[in-house]
């Protein structure tokens, strides 16, 4: 099985499908019209350490477990 990881500044992973030789988004996106996304095919067989790992941080994401970059990074720059 092979899954699809659709990375843009302000994304996460998103699902797709291919028909007729397309990628069919599964979900809408709150992407600007026009935004370029770069796209890697993740497979099993090639590299099943980082699907795994992409499977567990999507878990993390739905269960609200993930921090907003720009909160760690806002945190790191303020003083105790």
């Amino acid at each position: 099985m092979a899954q699809l990881v659709v990375s843009s500044n302000s994304m996460g992973a998103l699902k797709a499908i291919v028909r007729n030789g397309r990628l069919i988004l599964d979900e809408p996106t709150d992407l600007p019209e026009g935004s370029e996304v770069e796209v890697a095919l993740v497979t099993e067989e090639a590299d099943p350490e980082l699907l795994a790992d992409l499977d567990a941080s999507a878990d993390d994401e739905k269960a609200g477990r993930l921090v907003d970059m720009k909160d760690v990074l806002a945190r790191l720059g303020s003083t105790p």
